[in-house]
């Protein structure tokens, strides 16, 4: 039996998949390459944002005709949680949908479809936070997500995740460290941290541990080179945290601080928990004890009651911040969330204008900050490669190419860039090879 499974959003839905591949595993299912030679179709979903709902829906409309060959569907993530009835409503030939914390309920909803049974599980009240005992089939040989909690208790106005990914849950310690040293003698390189907000990590738990104390013990595992982690709510950013990022050799420096807007006044209606002036403190603090550190953002451009000069306060904040990339996107409306009760008030050719005018900013700026990149030596973590040349990241993430032989892949190489393109950057191995 073979599964295709589709991915829509986030870090959190790509590691979701390999957990949902994992457990069919389990039950004699092996990947499939394209949904036309497989038994079973899955669309790993995304509802963050209406335009990533709605390609859900036009694929699946895409996905009807296989089912003249008998072919199951199923409809997971985020989606999935939010719909629930109402999509196997609106699609009649959807077999079952199942939220994120019932990942692992996909055997026992297998057989149900077996016996014709249309299935509809989305529970928030399970985890589908990893155990040691559970399968994970990851798509990566030498870079693994590692699931640390789940779950977000900021309901900020326009966010959908507290609905759909349930309240904060922290995984044990023990259990981490455990399934990091597993990676390490798997001879995995890098480890990514995942939650929805892991500067909140340890609420909840038994034990008395916060994110920076994480960090410091996943650090002491033997074989692991990197350490990296997302995402992070700037409300939660403290300095512990900054000091322990700079302590630390195998944590990257590289983090992701989501703004969302510029404006004090936008940033209190979405409901964020900070102001301009303590986001951009934030950032001295990470400039002042990790000057290598590369930031990226997300952005929210027209949200409700957005004026023109709460925009150039978000252009003034990227200018001083020079990220060295961002997500912005449109505001759409969210059902469920506080700020759909507002009216939409800014119009579509405005916020399209906004976006436009955000990204060409910082077009520029990640051409200027990656210039900066011409002539330095890096550390490359390499894993891919086709046709002779090799494709990694360094540890502000940024990719790197290099003309080079097959037998790098997965090694930490030394690179001399001699070129910069603005998400791109070329070099050659440099002489001795591999980085100490």
């Amino acid at each position: 039996m073979k599964v295709f499974v589709k991915t829509y959003g986030c870090q959190m839905n790509v590691h979701d998949s390999e957990k949902l591949l994992g457990v069919l595993a389990t039950i004699g299912y092996n990947p499939a390459s394209s949904e036309e030679e497989a038994h079973l179709v899955i669309l790993n979903t995304c509802a963050v944002r209406e335009k990533a709902e709605h390609k859900v829906y036009s694929e699946l409309g895409r996905l009807k005709k296989l089912k003249k060959n008998g072919v199951v569907i199923g409809v997971c993530g985020c989606v999935a949680q939010k719909e629930g009835k109402a999509l196997l409503e609106r699609m009649p030939f959807v077999d079952f949908v199942v939220g994120p914390r019932n990942i692992y309920s996909l055997p026992q909803v297998l057989e149900e479809v077996k016996l014709g049974h249309r299935v509809v599980k989305t529970h928030l009240n399970g985890s589908c936070i990893t155990s040691l005992e559970l399968p994970i089939l990851r798509q990566d040989p030498y870079r693994a997500y590692v699931t640390v909690m789940e779950g977000c208790d900021n309901f900020c106005a326009y966010c959908v995740v507290p609905y759909t990914r349930g309240r904060e849950i922290s995984r044990p310690s023990s259990e981490i460290v455990e399934e990091v040293k597993r990676l390490a003698d798997q001879g995995y390189l890098e480890v990514t941290l995942l939650g929805q907000n892991v500067n909140s990590y340890g609420k909840g738990l038994g034990e008395k541990i916060d994110f920076p104390g994480l960090l410091e013990r996943v650090h002491q595992v033997e074989g692991i080179r990197w350490i990296r982690f997302i995402t992070s709510h700037p409300r939660d950013f403290s300095e512990r945290l900054v000091k322990t990022i700079a302590a630390l050799p195998k944590v990257c420096e590289y983090i992701h601080l989501p703004a969302q807007a510029g404006s004090n006044r936008v940033l209190e209606r979405m409901g964020r928990g900070y102001t301009r002036e303590e986001y951009l403190d934030k950032v001295a603090m990470i400039r002042e004890h990790i000057p290598k550190a590369a930031l990226t953002s997300d952005f929210i451009v027209g949200f409700p009651g957005e004026e023109e000069e709460d925009f150039q306060l978000t252009l003034d904040l990227v200018e001083r911040v020079r990220y060295e990339g961002i997500f912005a996107f449109r505001y759409s409306v969210r059902k469920g969330t506080r700020a759909a009760q507002w009216e939409d008030n800014v119009p579509l050719s405005e916020k399209g204008r906004r976006l436009s005018q955000l990204l060409q900013l910082q077009d520029r700026i990640t051409e200027e900050v990656s210039r900066t990149y011409q002539g330095k030596e890096l550390d490359v973590l390499f894993y891919s490669w086709r046709d002779g040349v090799l494709e990694g990241r360094t540890r502000t993430n940024k990719i790197v190419t290099v003309l080079g032989d097959k037998r790098h892949l997965g090694a930490i190489k030394k690179v001399k860039i001699e070129e910069t393109r603005m998400y791109q950057l070329l070099g050659t191995l440099a002489q001795g090879g591999e980085s100490l």
